[in-house]
């Protein structure tokens, strides 16, 4: 048995050994195979820009024999995408200093005119009067044109329902006469008002439910009746105000 043992067990070592380095063997094959296949990926890029396409290649000068040992794959592989970027797209660094371009906005037009700011006491220039200065009002509160008013005037005033008086009392009243019913007269020397009623007219007149057969003086707030219209007297000028008093001061 022994002796049968020992020469099968040298055929099968041998047999073990021969099987070990063939596996060694193909390992080594397989190793160098894998190695060659890279080995021109990296010592050629011009083989990557190729596959990248004809017109990166076509733009990108020969590679040296020093760049392509020097480059790797990715680094190939980014040129030749920098390559099919546009000249003009690219970022170009330049010495000369940057240019600023300053945008101004249109003026604008100054206003025709401001308001000037006056400090201290203004003088004021007294002029002449342009026409009648106005001394007093007669308001409408009753009958016909109510809410109106009519201005009274220095000197003699006129009232009648006709516009050619001095103060018309043209609001629609027929029972008023048409010329000259009554005046009313201020006087600056006294600074008072007079009511007088004409009494050629047979239209009848009244102050404060009172019928005047002359002149009469007024007050403020006096009621005043022509027709069917009430007048209320509503002074400017008076003892405490008179026109003449700012000419004095010129």
């Amino acid at each position: 048995m022994s002796g049968s043992a020992g020469p099968q067990g040298q055929r099968s070592g041998r047999f073990l050994g021969s099987l070990k380095d063939a596996l060694v063997a193909a390992s080594r094959e397989d190793t160098g195979r894998q190695e060659a296949q890279r080995a021109p990926a990296a010592a050629a890029p011009s083989e990557v820009i190729a596959v990248a396409g004809p017109e990166a290649a076509a733009q990108l000068p020969p590679p040296s024999s020093e760049s392509s040992a020097s480059l790797s794959a990715a680094e190939a592989a980014r040129e030749a995408r920098a390559a099919r970027v546009p000249v003009e797209s690219r970022h170009v660094e330049t010495d000369a200093p940057p240019t600023t371009r300053v945008v101004r906005a249109a003026k604008q037009p100054e206003p025709a005119s401001r308001t000037t700011l006056v400090r201290g006491k203004m003088q004021v220039t007294r002029g002449t009067f342009d026409q009648d200065p106005v001394v007093g009002w007669l308001v409408v509160v009753g009958g016909a044109g109510i809410g109106q008013f009519r201005p009274i005037f220095e000197g003699n005033n006129s009232m009648g329902r006709s516009a050619n008086n001095r103060i018309a009392i043209d609001f629609g009243d027929d029972a008023i006469s048409s010329d000259e019913q009554a005046y009313i007269r201020y006087d600056s020397a006294d600074r008072s008002f007079l009511f007088v009623p004409n009494l050629a007219k047979t239209n009848v007149v009244s102050v404060n439910d009172k019928r005047p057969t002359g002149a009469v003086e007024l007050s403020q707030m006096d009621v005043i009746t022509m027709g069917r219209t009430q007048l209320v007297f509503v002074p400017f000028c008076g003892p405490e105000f008179d026109w003449s008093a700012l000419q004095e001061q010129t």
